[in-house]
């Protein structure tokens, strides 16, 4: 299975006693493949140092560097059309142009704007995590 993970799920992930720790467990253990985009991971960076600082920004840089080389767990996509899904928030779209691309199946994410990409007509679908979770990991 692949996924896309909004950045505001990332980051939460990282916290003690995350709920949805178990989605990156699942990534490092090769359960789930995540897709990303250069403009995505410079996304997590940059928001990771403004709620965290530099210290949490290279914590999770660090991970996804692991995950991604170690464990080839997460695919790095360059989109080159821009699909203009999500109108409420236009910066949302990169997630979802990353997902269509890369055929993902879902978008991970706690952000209603993400609805738009419901009825879309694309495969990728938006999905809480906590539901990702309970639907398709084991415990």
């Amino acid at each position: 299975m692949l996924v896309v993970v909004d950045t505001n799920v990332m980051l939460s992930a990282f916290a003690r006693q995350s709920p949805i720790a178990r989605l990156f467990r699942a990534l490092a253990n090769g359960e789930v493949r995540m897709a990303v985009t250069a403009a995505i991971v410079l996304e997590y960076e940059e928001i990771a140092g403004e709620r965290g600082g530099s210290a949490f920004a290279a914590k999770i840089m660090h991970w996804l560097s692991l995950v991604s080389a170690a464990w080839g767990t997460v695919d790095v996509v360059q989109p080159s059309y821009q699909f203009r899904v999500i109108s409420s928030d236009p910066d949302d779209n990169k997630f979802v142009d990353c997902a269509i691309v890369a055929n993902a199946d879902f978008v991970i994410t706690n952000d209603t704007d993400y609805a738009a990409l419901t009825n879309a007509g694309f495969k990728p679908q938006p999905i809480k995590p906590e539901d990702f979770i309970v639907r398709y990991l084991s415990p």
